[in-house]
């Protein structure tokens, strides 16, 4: 394997640190640059030459490191770029224009992915099963469709990473949903999407590739102690804190039980959005699977979360994928990408 030079990209507060030696499992398992970290450490255990640069909103420090480094390849682990998440895809189309070869997803696929609305409407225009939506954006009436029922679920049209979603992201009323859609705009600054909240299995698909795609087996959440009556709900709490996780038995692993026709049938759905959306890298799918079967695409995750115990890596693992292996696939697709392929 050719040793490369890599460009690690990542957000200035999110350096890891050179060792972890000294640390507890659970200091290093919550740390913020746990991915950086795992991400890092791998590819200089595969022999590849790393220069790690942190970024937020300035890219003059970008072209000096692709002057100086002369890197073969960016590893892309930027979620932002001065604190927007949108802003990301620019980081991506800079590198395109400076000629540098990057991980994950292309510019185009970013922009179209992170916009849940114009996504969800993308896929619906393809005859895709959605949840019924309405965008709420800052500044005008909150005024709900009539179309629109009952529960529904409200989140930011563009965030990811369950960014200010918690139970109280599912309302019953307009009232509710006023408040709710309120709390979106002054906490996010962007707009609100309101959507029909399906009730069932949350499901998770990784994919890998650009033009030829290698789907992960289905991961599902899972509260193992939750009361029969809460909603299962993807809660930036369910994700991230430890202490709440450990509560609720929060856990994601390999889907049991599921037909063998369904999981074809998620196979095939995800190839055909991934395609939709104009994906590069890797992505990763959620879904609810409703008590009846039928299939409901949510939302789109380019470049997901990528540390070691992350569902995109485990998903892999039980594919027969492991991490370093990942992170080297991951190395040569960039490698092969051409911006052309996405036209």
């Amino acid at each position: 394997m050719k040793r490369l030079r890599v460009l690690a990209l990542m957000r200035d507060d999110l350096l890891p640190p050179e060792t972890i030696a000294g640390m507890s499992k659970d200091e290093v398992s919550t740390a913020p640059w746990k991915t950086e970290f795992d991400v890092v450490s791998t590819l200089r255990q595969l022999g590849h030459q790393v220069m790690q640069l942190g970024l937020y909103d300035d890219l003059a420090p970008l072209r000096r490191a692709i002057d100086e480094f002369r890197p073969h390849i960016a590893f892309n682990l930027m979620e932002a770029f001065s604190g927007e998440a949108l802003y990301d895809q620019n980081v991506v189309a800079y590198l395109e224009l400076k000629g540098v070869p990057y991980t994950g997803c292309n510019p185009r696929g970013l922009m179209i992915a992170r916009d849940k609305a114009l996504s969800k409407k993308l896929l619906a225009y393809h005859r895709l099963r959605i949840p019924d939506f309405a965008v709420f954006r800052p500044g005008r009436a909150i005024r709900r469709p009539r179309r629109l029922r009952f529960p529904l679920f409200v989140k930011s049209v563009v965030e990811d990473a369950s960014l200010g979603i918690s139970q109280a992201s599912l309302v019953r009323d307009d009232a509710a949903l006023q408040q709710r859609v309120r709390f979106v705009h002054q906490h996010t600054g962007k707009g609100a999407i309101a959507e029909e909240f399906i009730a069932g299995r949350e499901l998770y698909v990784g994919v890998l590739g650009n033009q030829r795609l290698e789907v992960f087996p289905v991961w599902e959440l899972l509260f193992d102690k939750k009361p029969g009556d809460v909603p299962l709900i993807a809660t930036a709490a369910a994700k991230w804190n430890l202490k709440y996780q450990k509560k609720w038995g929060v856990t994601s692993r390999a889907a049991e039980d599921l037909p063998p026709a369904v999981s074809e049938q998620i196979a095939r759905r995800c190839k055909r959005i991934y395609r939709i959306l104009g994906l590069s890298g890797y992505a990763r799918f959620d879904f609810r699977l409703e008590p009846r079967g039928r299939l409901y695409f949510l939302e789109a995750n380019p470049n997901p979360a990528l540390s070691r115990d992350e569902d995109f890596a485990t998903s892999a693992a039980a594919r027969g994928i492991d991490y370093p292996r990942l992170i080297q696939r991951l190395v040569n697709l960039g490698l092969r990408w051409e911006p052309w392929h996405a036209v």
